[in-house]
């Protein structure tokens, strides 16, 4: 999918503040500091639509960003971020559970992951949560270009060990940097529109 418009249209942190247009979504999840932002920027061809920052814990609420009138790629905040109080967490907890538990026009959750480094306990509970609800999940390995490409298979390997990974769900070789797997992922996307 070529993506020409591209806005943020709604921070959310309850269903009655949702979109109400029935446009499917695609909600990106992962630990604090992994990256959605810029795969959202590499995937709408844009610097900083989806603000990035150096400071884990910035995504506090539902962020909905609407693309070509088509689909929403949905923001959630990160995971595994200790700076936060406990009831914070809970909060967020409780936020993310209801959305991608309720929400009718979720298509499939994806859940990013640095391929550099083992998934983490909160990833494997993430992925596990996905598949416990039976919700549709596609995992981005991001930061391939970090690793030489001799090693890419191996740690792909790694990554769907230590997460038991379906292999009915699709997982994709990721890059913010020189947009390896962006075709790739928008095919999928599509699919399941």
């Amino acid at each position: 999918m070529k993506v020409n418009n591209a806005e943020i249209v709604i921070s959310a942190v309850k269903p009655e503040q949702y979109p109400d247009d029935q446009l499917p979504e695609f909600a990106l999840a992962g630990r604090s500091n992994v990256g959605k932002s810029s795969f959202i920027n590499k995937m709408i061809n844009r610097k900083s639509l989806a603000r990035t920052s150096s400071k884990p814990g910035k995504t506090q609420t539902l962020n909905f960003y609407i693309l070509e009138e088509a689909l929403y790629f949905v923001d959630v905040p990160g995971y595994g971020y200790a700076k936060v109080s406990k009831k914070e967490r809970e909060a967020w907890g409780k936020m993310i559970e209801t959305y991608l538990t309720e929400r009718k026009q979720l298509k499939a959750v994806l859940l990013i992951v640095d391929i550099r480094h083992e998934p983490t306990e909160d990833d494997i509970l993430m992925y596990d949560f996905l598949k416990y609800y039976d919700i549709p999940c596609i995992v981005i390995a991001t930061k391939v270009d970090k690793i030489p490409r001799g090693k890419w298979q191996k740690h792909l390997k790694r990554t769907k060990e230590i997460l038991d990974f379906d292999p009915n769900d699709e997982i994709v070789l990721f890059s913010s940097e020189t947009g390896e797997g962006k075709d790739q992922t928008w095919a999928i996307i599509e699919k399941y529109m």
